[in-house]
């Protein structure tokens, strides 16, 4: 059976677009220590072992991109530097980063479990994501779901 998703092309598709931005693994690691609060690069360096140059260039590209925003400080007798904060597009991408942690948690997890959870600050309840349709059906099961063509898809010649 020839799969519907031949019909249309990829070529616009926005997970690859995304994918573009997020695709290597040093921007997610970046992505969750600002998420967990670090945005000072001395500190991400250190805490990450991310190599300097690839922080900084994982960081320029983050803020040309507009998922983060640079905030100058000085520290008393230092010179002017700057920290990393999300901006809004960069907020969005905490459901992102909640899955691969819950995806990371259920299959690579050492024996005793993750090092890092989320919890609601309301009621400190463990957070995770879950998949609902615009009618507000939970889904949990990928085969109840069938990918189709959006209003940007382009039909194959």
């Amino acid at each position: 059976m020839r799969p519907a998703a031949l019909d249309w092309s990829a070529a616009n598709c926005t997970i690859a677009r995304a994918m573009e931005i997020l695709g290597e693994r040093w921007t997610l690691v970046v992505l969750r220590e600002v998420f967990n609060g670090v945005g000072r690069f001395d500190d991400m360096r250190v805490r990450t072992g991310i190599p300097r140059q690839v922080l900084t260039n994982r960081l320029a590209m983050l803020v040309e991109r507009g998922v983060l925003r640079r905030e100058p400080y000085r520290e008393p007798g230092s010179r002017l530097r700057h920290e990393y904060r999300l901006t809004d597009k960069g907020l969005d991408l905490w459901p992102v980063l909640v899955a691969v942690l819950g995806w990371g948690d259920r299959y690579l997890a050492d024996p005793d479990g993750s090092p890092l959870t989320v919890a609601h600050r309301g009621c400190a309840a463990e957070v995770g994501v879950a998949l609902r349709c615009a009618e507000g059906h939970e889904v949990t099961d990928p085969r109840d779901v069938v990918p189709r063509p959006g209003p940007g898809a382009r039909r194959r010649a």
